[in-house]
């Protein structure tokens, strides 16, 4: 069975294997698998992500939006240790291995992670981090961001990693179409550009 990174229920052999990766100047060690997003390493986007976009820091409420096994989720909870985290996926074994992955951190009480419709619908994101499934195809993908990122606090800010060659360009000239990014005063724009991929912050202008 072929499967997707955003298939519900991976059909695939569950098969364990071991990630490291280097972050804000630590040393991470997660644990991922097969039917998950980049399981074998960590993806060239999610680390010029974490090279170009400034370290997470203070007290709030923060998402990872299509957290994988969840290295930007425990990247977040471990960088602000204020904050509490939720990590969100469509990936029943995904959700499994960022649950894992934050109880061997010690981060399990802070990091939340469940199914998109297992977030209360009234909480508000100081911060939202993603590197936003393009391969579910614009439509769908719009209609993610446009869920998600308006949710935004009145002084929150989203960083986005998407490559170049898959849309990042027009991606950044949608959300500044957007009613609920322009209405509120923000904007998105490019805060990086390396490896073929783009950075992008949305925030107040």
């Amino acid at each position: 069975m072929n499967d997707h990174y955003f298939s519900a229920r991976p059909g695939s052999a569950d098969e364990r294997r071991t990630v490291r990766f280097r972050a804000y100047g630590r040393e991470y060690e997660l644990t991922s698998s097969t039917g998950v997003f980049s399981g074998e390493r960590l993806d060239l986007g999610t680390s010029v992500l974490f090279r170009e976009a400034p370290p997470p820091r203070g007290a709030g409420t923060y998402l990872d939006l299509g957290c994988g096994y969840g290295p930007i989720a425990c990247v977040l909870a471990t960088e602000a240790p204020e904050a509490t985290v939720w990590a969100v996926d469509v990936n029943t074994r995904a959700l499994e291995l960022t649950r894992t992955n934050a109880a061997a951190l010690g981060l399990a009480v802070r990091l939340h992670v469940g199914l998109p419709d297992e977030v209360p619908p009234d909480l508000r994101f100081d911060q939202i981090w993603s590197n936003p499934p393009v391969r579910i195809g614009k439509a769908a993908l719009h209609d993610l961001l446009a869920t998600w990122l308006s949710r935004l606090t009145d002084d929150g800010e989203a960083w986005l990693v998407v490559g170049k060659n898959r849309g990042a360009d027009p991606l950044q000239r949608w959300l500044n179409e957007q009613d609920w990014v322009v209405g509120r005063g923000m904007r998105a724009t490019r805060h990086a550009s390396a490896k073929g991929f783009r950075v992008l912050a949305v925030r107040r202008s």
